[in-house]
């Protein structure tokens, strides 16, 4: 459960894939056709993805099948009974009743495929956005696949493999597996960072039990964020936002990081973590939390944290590019909101339905949040804090992530 920089990510790749003089062969040629950058939204319950323009209007532009293998997976869960134990518990409890088709998604370089994880399958495919079939299938590690990040470069994606407690990193053309690194406990969200030198993962510890008393947080597991250089997949270090947060006196906040966002200079992120209405501003340099905001409570919001989705209270935070303004998705309190960074007073609250993730448009002018509940995208002003439009999607939306297409795609009924 990018947000941090993901719309960078995937245009440096478009930008190399257009712009890198080659040999004016025919190969070369058809592999740098014109792209065009779009939004891919992942619709978790009914395993599609909805391809929107990137900025202005957002647009439908297609619409993606990323479970085409359904039956043949179904089929495998059933014949393994603890495959099949765990795939029914994804449905009852992280899934709330529904099954989780798609998680994260990121298109290939050359805009001719998109890569999938896949919770309920375990697993992360390629899928050739002209013909709708799969390229090439990674089952994870341990039985449940979750978020992913995509290398500068376009080349790598990590995935949290997150009954595992580990990451593992694929190339992104084969799914060959380059390599993998150990985690706290549920590995969640990635990053790259510094161009790519590092990888950041946030493990989030058990978010399916009933036990959300502050006094019962040690159930929760190990939590921490395990930073790795990108190339050896070794641990450069470990931080622990229990200490950090116990040395400014917030003893009862959990540790456990959600969505983060990261400054363009890589010097601070801003992050959140469970059961808490706001965010969280930390130093990298200092390795010190310096300054926390507490965001409005809905008053129809219970307080009963058990009650609360995956002891979420807000979800999704991503950054302007020019490094001014945050935009953060409050997930149980039913609103989202830009934030000014330097103050850090919020703007307007633009009323959602269960927003669960907030990324950049194309042209930066936009925060884009994922409403879950209303099963529709949200643009939302960065300079006003104004909603600009919504428009509907497939069920369940959750992650949303900037990526290209060929310049002509309409989707394979098109093709």
């Amino acid at each position: 459960m990018p947000a941090l920089r993901s719309r960078h990510l995937c245009s440096v790749a478009a930008a190399l894939a257009l712009t890198v003089s080659v040999p004016a062969t025919a190969a070369t040629a058809d592999s740098s056709a014109a792209l065009r950058e779009v939004l891919f939204v992942g619709n978790n319950w009914d395993g599609t993805a909805t391809v929107l323009k990137s900025s202005g209007d957002f647009a439908k532009v297609g619409e993606i099948n990323v479970v085409p293998d359904k039956a043949q997976r179904i089929a495998e869960i059933n014949a393994d009974p603890i495959k099949w134990i765990y795939y029914t518990a994804i449905r009852n409890q992280v899934g709330q009743g529904h099954d989780q088709y798609v998680d994260d998604m990121y298109s290939t370089p050359d805009g001719r495929s998109v890569v999938v994880s896949r919770p309920s399958f375990a697993d992360v495919v390629s899928i050739d956005l002209a013909t709708d079939k799969i390229n090439w299938r990674f089952p994870v590690a341990g039985y449940r696949a979750d978020h992913m990040a995509v290398s500068p470069d376009g080349t790598r994606v990590a995935v949290s493999a997150s009954t595992a407690n580990k990451v593992q990193v694929l190339d992104i053309n084969t799914g060959k597996e380059l390599g993998e690194f150990g985690t706290g406990d549920k590995p969640h969200e990635n990053v790259f960072t510094n161009g790519g030198k590092y990888i950041w993962n946030m493990s989030i510890g058990e978010v399916t039990s009933s036990l959300d008393d502050p006094s019962a947080d040690w159930t929760k597991g190990d939590r921490h964020i395990t930073v790795v250089d990108a190339t050896t997949y070794k641990t450069v270090k470990t931080i622990d936002m229990r200490d950090r947060l116990d040395a400014i006196g917030l003893k009862n906040f959990s540790d456990a990081v959600r969505p983060a966002a990261f400054t363009p200079d890589w010097s601070k992120m801003y992050f959140q973590v469970s059961f808490f209405n706001g965010f969280l501003e930390y130093d990298i340099a200092t390795d010190k939390i310096t300054r926390v905001k507490t965001l409005p409570a809905n008053p129809a919001t219970s307080t009963d944290r058990t009650t609360w989705l995956l002891d979420s209270r807000h979800h999704g935070i991503s950054m302007s590019p020019d490094g001014t303004k945050l935009c953060v998705a409050g997930t149980m309190d039913n609103y989202a909101t830009v934030v000014d960074r330097a103050t850090l007073q919020e703007g307007p609250l633009v009323t959602a339905s269960t927003p669960y993730w907030a990324t950049v448009s194309g042209d930066g002018k936009d925060c884009v949040i994922s409403e879950s509940g209303a099963d529709q995208i949200t643009a939302i002003d960065f300079a006003t804090g104004q909603k600009v439009t919504s428009v509907a999607v497939g069920d369940h939306p959750q992650r949303v992530r900037l990526g290209h297409v060929q310049a002509d795609w309409t989707g394979p009924s098109a093709s």
